[in-house]
């Protein structure tokens, strides 16, 4: 099937699939929007969780909007998020490689659907600013401001010209201005740096919201740096992204986006930014960073404000940082460090998709293993705190299976490696004291990574569990009962993994029969004397 066109086109396909809620009463975007998207994540399974469109917006003034509020419509499930990625679940993974190894590069076109109205200068105020859009507060209650969750950054390194693209929270500050949560690690903050020791008072900056869906699934992954996420977006849909000119700044921006609010970021100040409700479930306290003052906003007659749904894990963010993690993640161990038995790669939702990781391999030597931890270390960012790696018989998604795997495949002493503390992580609040973090900064402070290799180094006495013939056949009588569907966890039957003897097998062959007797004739006739 051929890549949407755009998010309406997305969105048309997310409702003829039926995973799409239209919300036709009329809802408060302060007090109620967030609240009740969060309730599929807090009380649904994930299977049965949806994107909704608010059709009937209001403020907690009462203010009426008349544009519609999508809100999780990239990533509350992974199959959700394969639409997004217009595969299937087990595709993810290597299309997510493949967009990455055959990137293709964005097509520049005269004019585009985001241009349809232009507000610029005078206008700017007279349409109200940011006023104009139906920003939600997503964490009601402790959050300081609504928030662009959706909002993709785009910025250019003024040395290479390569974009970067990337998801950062803003603060809407006033009409004209938007905070940004950006550390020293990310590429947006490393072009600001650049644009600072030029010597240059500002950095331009565009926010786009809205745009085909490849364009949030790469702004939300961790995509080199060398890397243009457009190119990457490009070889998502096996398309060009057709990119239309700004009309304030030197930027390109997707032509068939929703909205665009075009600036710049000033080099020679911060502003307190914050306090945000984050995805490892506790609020992102305010600090100084970075700002942007608006120098115009386009956007599609009657255009669709889309936001994501963070905060606390599992969330829509979590998948998306999830799913974008397995992927970059499998890829540059299986194709950039040449692992093969690498079979698959899963950051825990729970977790917030972050200090959770698990590998899985097939039949892997011990140096593979070691070579994948550390290399998945090396490139993980500052919240990654458990990277285990386990064997294929071993559901990575499951943590009952993980837990197993840690119980019985490995010894601490031989089997951890702690690394130094070298990665910034200011959103974890257990790296350090909220006041010292906010008195020193997130960069003051470090945090290290346990590696675990859960892997089996010889060989195992077989799983206890019963045979696959059998389970298969009493699995036929539980469904003959009637009884509750069952969604069968790995590993659900019995299987040898090497240390198993043909004396063994034939034991085990005529307790079958009903011939046990015989195996307790054997063993009479096989006494020992006790050792002395």
């Amino acid at each position: 099937m051929k890549y949407y066109a755009d998010m309406r086109e997305y969105i048309g396909f997310l409702e003829s699939k039926g995973k799409l809620i239209r919300i036709k009463r009329e809802i408060n975007k302060d007090l109620e929007l967030h609240p009740l998207v969060r309730w599929q994540f807090r009380g649904l399974a994930e299977k049965d969780r949806k994107a909704f469109l608010f059709e009937n917006v209001i403020d907690a003034a009462g203010k009426k909007y008349d544009i519609p509020v999508l809100v999780a419509a990239h990533a509350p499930s992974t199959e959700i998020y394969a639409m997004a990625m217009n595969c299937e679940p087990d595709q993810i993974l290597e299309k997510w490689a493949d967009s990455e190894r055959n990137p293709i590069p964005p097509k520049m076109v005269a004019a585009g659907p985001v241009q349809e109205e232009i507000h610029v200068g005078d206008s700017l105020l007279e349409h109200g600013g940011m006023g104009e859009f139906p920003v939600p507060i997503s964490t009601p209650g402790f959050d300081s401001a609504p928030f662009l969750t959706a909002g993709n950054w785009v910025t250019k390194d003024p040395d290479t010209g390569i974009i970067n693209v990337a998801n950062h929270r803003a603060m809407v500050k006033a009409p004209l201005r938007l905070g940004c949560l950006a550390d020293q690690s990310q590429h947006i903050r490393i072009h600001w740096e650049k644009y600072r020791r030029k010597g240059s008072p500002t950095m331009p900056a565009a926010i786009v919201i809205g745009p085909p869906p490849n364009v949030g699934l790469v702004a939300t992954a961790k995509v080199p740096y060398e890397s243009d996420e457009y190119h990457v977006a490009g070889g998502m849909a096996g398309s060009p992204l057709e990119l239309v000119k700004c009309q304030t700044i030197d930027l390109e921006v997707p032509a068939s986006a929703e909205i665009v609010l075009e600036g710049h970021v000033p080099t020679d100040q911060l502003e307190t930014e914050g306090p945000f409700g984050e995805f490892p479930g506790y609020m992102g306290m305010g600090g100084p960073n970075l700002y942007m003052d608006i120098t115009c906003i386009t956007h599609r007659k009657r255009p669709i404000f889309n936001a994501f749904l963070s905060q606390f894990p599992t969330s829509e963010s979590s998948t998306l940082r999830g799913v974008s993690g397995d992927g970059t993640f499998y890829k540059f161990l299986k194709y950039d460090l040449s692992i093969s038995s690498i079979k698959e790669v899963f950051f825990h939702r729970e977790s917030g998709a972050r200090p959770f990781c698990v590998l899985c391999f097939q039949n892997p030597r011990k140096a593979e293993v070691w070579s994948a931890l550390k290399g998945a270390d090396a490139l993980a960012p500052g919240h990654i705190k458990m990277i285990i790696a386990v064997d294929d018989d071993i559901d990575p998604k499951d943590a009952d299976s993980v837990i197993w795997a840690l119980g019985y495949r490995m010894q601490p002493h031989r089997d951890m490696l702690i690394t130094n503390p070298s990665k910034t992580s200011g959103l974890d609040p257990s790296v350090a004291p909220p006041e010292e973090m906010r008195k020193r900064g997130p960069t003051a402070h470090y945090g290290s990574t346990v590696l675990i290799d859960a892997t089996r180094k010889w060989d195992y006495p077989p799983v206890s569990l019963p045979t696959k013939e059998l389970m298969e056949r009493a699995k036929k009588i539980w469904e003959e009962e009637g009884l509750p569907p069952l969604t069968p966890k790995k590993p659900w039957y019995g299987y040898p993994l090497g240390y198993w003897k043909d004396e063994d097998q034939e034991d085990a062959e005529r307790a079958l029969r009903g011939e046990h007797y015989l195996t307790g004739e054997k063993h009479a006739r096989n006494r020992v004397k006790p050792r002395k």
